[in-house]
């Protein structure tokens, strides 16, 4: 595919290298995240983070999530999960259910799931018009350019499985007393309609993928290294982006620092 490319990942890598660059990579995400909250360093508040993730079903994004927020303290973060609107949010404009969730300066948001549903599922099964979906493409970009042009970091991520690990995984469910909740009819459904939800993603990142939110595919098929990209990739745009802002992010390593 075009812009998804291949989910395997783009090197072999043992269960225990992937642990230990997961967990150096947390530090590094703790030490930042302090940062941008003013608790640490030169003690300003930074700019609102905002990360999301989009994938196909069984695609890791609730291990993913999981992983990045573990090593923060909850009262720093918060995770949004959305499912279908409701039949009120349906009275509204369909970015309006969106807003309250998301952070302001200083604070960190993570969306499982988000505004692109719109240019997807809702999409392909038919759930808005063609002319509505259509629409969104450019409402969906000046909405994000709103969001940037305010100050927010926004990190979008693609979970990336190919069909066949996306099945084994599905069956896997299937058997598991303990996971076959996450497992439902409609997921069986879309697999059904896998060529149309490729097309979708494929107009998705091709008309939203801008320079102050890029999308940032990961290969998914390992779930080991899913993980620490994920972290890692987040790591790397935080560091860039404060750097960019004029914060010193080796302040927080000198001597009385750490905030109260």
């Amino acid at each position: 595919m075009g812009h998804l490319g291949s989910a395997e990942p783009p090197l072999e890598i043992s269960k225990k290298k992937a642990e230990e660059r997961l967990k150096a990579a947390q530090e590094r995400l703790l030490r930042l995240r302090l940062i941008l909250g003013g608790q640490i360093g030169e003690k300003r508040i930074g700019p609102p983070l905002c990360v999301l993730f989009e994938g196909w079903d069984a695609s890791g994004k609730g291990g993913a999530i999981k992983r990045l927020v573990a090593p923060l303290d909850p009262r720093h973060v918060r995770v949004a999960q959305f499912a279908a609107p409701t039949y009120d949010e349906k009275r509204h404009h369909f970015l309006q259910r969106f807003w309250n969730v998301l952070p302001g300066n200083g604070g960190m948001a993570v969306l499982d799931r988000s505004w692109y549903g719109r240019v997807l599922v809702e999409r392909v099964e038919e759930f808005a018009t063609k002319e509505q979906w259509k629409r969104a493409y450019d409402e969906i970009a000046e909405f994000e350019r709103t969001l940037t042009a305010e100050g927010m970091i926004l990190i979008k991520f693609w979970m990336h499985v190919s069909d066949e690990e996306q099945l084994r995984r599905f069956e896997s469910r299937k058997n598991d007393p303990l996971r076959s909740w996450k497992l439902t009819d409609e997921d069986w459904r879309n697999r059904e309609k896998r060529p149309g939800y490729e097309a979708a993603i494929e107009d998705m990142i091709e008309r939203t993928d801008r320079p102050k939110a890029r999308w940032k595919i990961i290969p998914g098929d390992d779930k080991q290294y899913a993980r620490f990209a994920v972290v890692e990739h987040v790591c790397h745009v935080l560091e860039s982006k404060l750097t960019k802002r004029g914060f010193d992010l080796n302040a927080a390593d000198q001597p009385g620092s750490v905030g109260v």
